[in-house]
């Protein structure tokens, strides 16, 4: 039987705070007609990708209330950004603080969520007669940079 130690955090009270950086990314595949439909600004619940930067930072925002043992950092930034492609959305995040941990959770949590959001507003879009959604998906979302120091 596993059980949750009350004191599996890691104790970070000696580290010392200094500057680090993480930036994610990841994408989500969808049709060429609602990457059409995004560009001309007809999705109906809105800007899927001004909802999208909110929801990342908000979710960047909340990453310790999703993930148990991650720390509460005090951000100092935020950054998302979107790239659309022919049949995608890239989503990016970038997370800066000065503490005594990283900020990776926090960029791959904004990443996903970001996402997410998108699906939700262009989900009506991307159903096929079903109902199903042959050929949405989110994929790649990884760590590409992260910093340490000065």
């Amino acid at each position: 039987m596993t059980k949750i130690d009350p004191f599996g955090m890691v104790d970070i009270a000696d580290k010392e705070s200094v500057p680090r950086t993480a930036e994610a990314v990841g994408r989500i595949t969808l049709s060429k007609e609602t990457i059409e439909v995004i560009m001309a600004g007809k999705v109906k619940k809105g800007d899927p990708l001004a909802v999208a930067e909110v929801a990342c930072i908000q979710a960047v925002k909340r990453t310790p209330d999703l993930i148990p043992m991650c720390h509460q950092i005090p951000l100092s930034s935020v950054d998302a950004s979107f790239i659309l492609g022919e049949d995608y959305v890239e989503a990016r995040c970038r997370v800066s603080a000065t503490y005594k941990t990283g900020v990776e959770m926090e960029a791959l949590t904004g990443v996903s969520v970001a996402l997410l959001n998108i699906w939700d507003m262009v989900k009506y879009l991307e159903k096929d007669e079903g109902g199903q959604y042959p050929s949405t998906k989110i994929t790649d979302i990884r760590v590409i940079e992260k910093r340490k120091g000065k």
